[in-house]
């Protein structure tokens, strides 16, 4: 089956749909419970795969099966292990010390939340509901007139007759293109802008205008006796795809490009053809609709009206492989993307990754392969809708065994950066299992330190520390054995094959590798407090001994690290580990029941929390993500040069609606919830939302200076009284919202 083409922002989640045995992998909201965010469930599933029948021998053996049994409990005992860390850390903790370790952690929780939903924000496409209205409000390729009280009204004859039974039965009358037909309704009290309305309705579901007519039961009667009451929008539509009723073009595929050019009607050279309506590739492709429009410009257009011969549309193979014309199509009519309609059968000849994939030895492409390449066609073809829907099977067949392959994909400039976030998310919550798999050590530095940067990774430090080392030693051991002169790859005596002990390591070059990731370790934070690899790494040189007041030597100092108010450094924020949390919830529950001023403490707790509105309405957000507001005065018109050369100038309107939509994320119970639990970091809130409405409306990360403040936004490339009459609008409709 297939997948949904969805758009963010009304879902959180992508909407998925596929075959019942078909391994399939959710992403959503809905996975988390309300309070624990990441910390109760997963987010994606790690099976593999269907089994092959040798894993299902291996299985039915007793040895197999005690394996398991081992691995199971090797894998409770790490929690466990876990979980007694942060015991023994917490023990002798004043309660009010480990109330503040809790609140830390409910904080981080509230930003994950919006940093979950600021990387699933993506732009919203225009479903097919939509570009039907726009076709019947723009005309594009219309087929046949309807007269109705002195009024033209262009049609598209497929539309009508496969939506409703009157029309089918009119249009049959006179098949000739462009024919005028008289429209007679016996439905008393139907005028021009009724029909009209009618007509929108035919082409969308929905009535175009308000009319309390509509609202008269007798009249609705009336008319669904005479039209005939037609199906759904989706039914008809998927009705229309499949059987082609009144088609007037057809998709040809070539290999020569020179035919595509100056194809002069020899259809012998040309392959298979497939049928389609070209209102409906108008409607949802600008690539066909500006390929149709250019041939009624230069009169090849009246030479198939003259002749009564669908007009015929030549592709070129090796732009767009015939193999994805039918998935192109049936999304085009149902905005699904149905990967089941790809033609499995010799390479393309633009299909380079099949050919690559072949000659591999790798056989057929894999699901997510087939929408990467799909994906590239549906933005060539500007049809927004099937790119989504090629990103949504991609983020769905994210596993141990694709990660790789995907991060390598997705991280390309001709990549999707939406795929992106949410591998590298697949990434950080499945640390745990990526680190002890041979995936580890086919990460790209960039992508394992976007990992270890994260306030949400799923490890503890102390096996984060120990496997970045890993990681650092296979690729000092690939280097060296890039550097051998004298030996082949592979043979006995390689490098790779007899293997390296680690005195035999180049420590200084080892460093050198490790640079740019042991500075985001956060050593403070590694349990226990006696680790052997952390003291392993510190004889090796690898990292400098931590200064005396950050090794937790008496009962006092252990807070210290882990404490925003105890810590007299730069204070580093604890990972929202699971295991960590819960014990700490675990610990704080039971410290609360045998307290007795637990009364007393919740209200000071209350008193530290301070009116959410106030701050969200007046304060101004300092921190590394935002622009200082006193630049924006003191250059006055002059726009800041970064926005300016790399952002596009968004419209005055779209300004407007994201100020708008902001306003709106920023007043829901969430986010204030968030800024409450975040007192000190209001900035990394507002920051989050920012980055989703940019996201929502299609404009990069680098354009969050034009939402730094609602009430001045910057817009750039803008110089003059142009620029400075602009933001004098958007304070006043900054005023405006807010009041």
């Amino acid at each position: 089956m297939g997948v949904n083409a969805s758009n963010y922002p009304n879902s959180c989640s992508p909407r998925t749909g596929g075959n019942s045995q078909t391994q399939q992998t959710f992403i959503g909201t809905s996975s988390y419970s309300h309070q624990g965010y990441g910390c109760e469930s997963k987010l994606y599933s790690l099976d593999h795969g269907h089994e092959k029948p040798q894993d299902k021998k291996k299985k039915s053996s007793g040895l197999a099966t005690l394996k398991k049994k081992f691995i199971k409990r090797r894998k409770s005992s790490r929690s466990a292990d876990h979980a007694k860390q942060m015991r023994e850390l917490l023990s002798g903790w004043d309660v009010r010390d480990a109330n503040a370790l809790v609140e830390e952690y409910e904080g981080t929780t509230a930003l994950k939340e919006l940093n979950f939903q600021a990387s699933l924000a993506r732009p919203e496409n225009l479903r097919l509901q939509k570009d039907l209205s726009d076709l019947y409000e723009y005309k594009y390729c219309t087929d046949v007139d309807l007269l109705f009280q002195d009024t033209c009204f262009p049609v598209h004859r497929a539309i009508l007759a496969a939506r409703c039974p009157f029309f089918k039965s009119l249009l049959s009358s006179s098949p000739e293109y462009g024919a005028e037909i008289m429209i007679d309704i016996n439905t008393p009290g139907i005028d021009m802008p009724m029909f009209s309305a009618l007509l929108h309705y035919l082409y969308t579901g929905e009535f175009g205008i308000e009319d309390s007519r509509f609202q008269d039961v007798d009249i609705l009667v009336q008319l669904s006796e005479e039209f005939g009451t037609p199906n759904s929008l989706d039914v008809d539509m998927r009705g229309l795809f499949d059987y082609m009723c009144y088609y007037d073009s057809v998709l040809s595929f070539s290999s020569d490009s020179e035919l595509v050019e100056t194809y002069a009607g020899n259809q012998g050279c040309l392959d298979e053809e497939l049928r389609a309506h070209k209102a409906v590739l108008s409607a949802r492709s600008p690539f066909f609709r500006n390929l149709l429009q250019r041939r009624i410009r230069t009169g090849e257009e009246i030479t198939d009206r003259t002749l009564q011969t669908p007009t015929r549309i030549i592709l070129d193979e090796s732009i767009i492989p015939k193999k994805y014309a039918k998935v192109i199509l049936h999304c085009m009519y149902t905005d699904i993307v149905d990967l089941s309609y790809v033609l499995h059968c010799s390479p393309s000849i633009g299909s380079l990754s099949e050919v690559q994939a072949l000659v591999a030895g790798k056989g057929n492409m894999s699901r997510a392969e087939e929408a990467m390449e799909l994906y590239h066609i549906a933005l060539f073809l500007e049809f927004n809708m099937l790119a989504q829907g090629c990103e949504d099977i991609i983020v769905e067949s994210i596993s141990l065994d694709s990660l790789i392959v995907i991060l390598r994909w997705s991280s390309q400039p001709y990549g999707s950066k939406w795929v992106y976030r949410q591998a590298l998310h697949f990434l950080c919550e499945e640390f745990s299992q990526v680190m002890t798999s041979d995936v580890l050590y086919e990460l790209n530095k960039d992508d394992l330190l976007t990992a270890i940067q994260s306030d949400y990774l799923q490890a503890s430090e102390q096996d984060i520390l120990k496997y970045v080392i890993k990681w650092g030693e296979h690729q000092l051991i690939k280097r060296m054995a890039d550097r051998e002169p004298n030996l082949l790859s592979g043979t006995a005596h390689s490098v790779n094959k007899r293997g390296v002990k680690r005195r035999d390591l180049d420590i200084e070059e080892l460093k050198e590798i490790l640079s740019p990731l042991l500075p985001f370790v956060r050593i403070a934070h590694i349990l226990p407090t006696n680790s052997e690899v952390l003291s392993d790494t510190m004889k090796r040189g690898l990292i400098s001994t931590p200064p005396s007041d950050m090794l937790p030597t008496a009962e006092g100092g252990k807070a210290n690290a882990w404490l925003r108010q105890k810590n007299a450094g730069i204070y580093v924020r604890p990972r929202l580990f699971s295991p960590y949390v819960e014990e700490a919830k675990a610990v704080l529950d039971e410290v609360m029941v045998e307290q007795t001023d637990l009364v007393r403490l919740r209200m000071v707790r209350m008193s530290n929390v301070p009116d959410t509105l106030y701050m969200v309405n007046n304060a101004v957000p300092q921190c590394c993500h935002m622009i200082n507001l006193q630049q924006i005065s003191s250059s006055q018109c002059s726009p800041p040069t970064v926005v300016a050369n790399e952002i596009p100038v968004p419209k005055l309107q779209v300004v407007k609606d994201m100020i708008r939509r902001l306003q709106e994320i920023r007043h829901t119970d969430q986010v204030q919830r968030a800024y409450a639990l975040n007192c000190g970091e209001g900035a990394t809130v507002s920051y989050e939302l920012q980055i989703r409405v940019l996201r929502e409306f299609g404009l990069p990360d680098a354009a969050a200076e034009l939402l730094q403040s609602c009430a001045v936004p910057v817009l750039p490339l803008m110089t003059g009284s142009d620029f400075c009459g602009t933001v004098t609008a958007v304070k006043a409709i900054g005023s405006h919202t807010e009041h």
